[in-house]
């Protein structure tokens, strides 16, 4: 008992330490724009902190979705249109190889030249007609027919299945250069390769090698 006053009384005896303040590393500016720079800067990709609002005007989002859940007229018509036209060619300059004559329309797709049946005409003379109004070549010879082809669009409420019948038709005359017609982009002679590049349509593209095998046969 006598020991436990006695290390009291030397404690107490003692003088105290002054308590030390924990350091505390301030929080500058600088610091902060480092620790920035190695959040945006890592793997050598700056990584914003946010996305900019202006992708997400609600304005646009709203009327693109307006656009996309627009719902299309119910058809209530299906119209049928019957087309004649022609795959038109002529020997190249060396008369080793054909060329295409192809029409570019106003929405500057590379086709043939076509157009409706009217009443009282066959196919054949319809594609005749159309050449001659769509290129201005008069003078043409009609040697085969090809095939059909069917294109399938809506027009407001209407369906309209189109039936083109296409015709192997030759130029006669050389001297005689096309011209196209005001709603038109472009009329010129292709080589076979090249017409084959431009076509849109797979279908006609088709009908152009089988073309092209009856005029190296010569059975048309």
């Amino acid at each position: 008992m006598k020991k436990q006053t006695q290390r009291k009384r030397n404690q107490e005896s003692q003088p105290k330490k002054p308590r030390t303040k924990k350091s505390v590393t301030k929080v500058t500016s600088s610091n902060k724009k480092k620790e920035s720079n190695q959040r945006t800067h890592r793997n050598g990709y700056k990584i914003p902190d946010a996305l900019p609002t202006e992708l997400y005007k609600e304005p646009r989002l709203e009327k693109f979705r307006q656009v996309v859940l627009r719902k299309k007229p119910e058809i209530k018509e299906i119209v049928r249109e019957p087309t004649a036209g022609g795959i038109v060619f002529r020997m190249a300059p060396d008369q080793k190889d054909i060329e295409i004559l192809l029409i570019q329309d106003s929405k500057n797709r590379w086709t043939i030249p076509k157009g409706h049946i009217e009443p009282g005409e066959t196919a054949k003379q319809t594609a005749v007609r159309e050449i001659g109004e769509e290129s201005g070549l008069k003078h043409v010879d009609v040697l085969a027919w090809l095939g059909k082809i069917h294109f399938k669009y809506r027009r407001l409420d209407k369906l309209v299945l189109m039936t083109t019948q296409v015709y192997l038709v030759q130029s006669l005359d050389k001297n005689e250069h096309p011209t196209k017609e005001k709603w038109m982009n472009g009329i010129r002679w292709f080589t076979f390769t090249d017409a084959l590049d431009a076509i849109e349509y797979a279908d006609i593209e088709k009908l152009m090698l089988i073309a092209k095998r009856k005029i190296r046969s010569g059975e048309y």
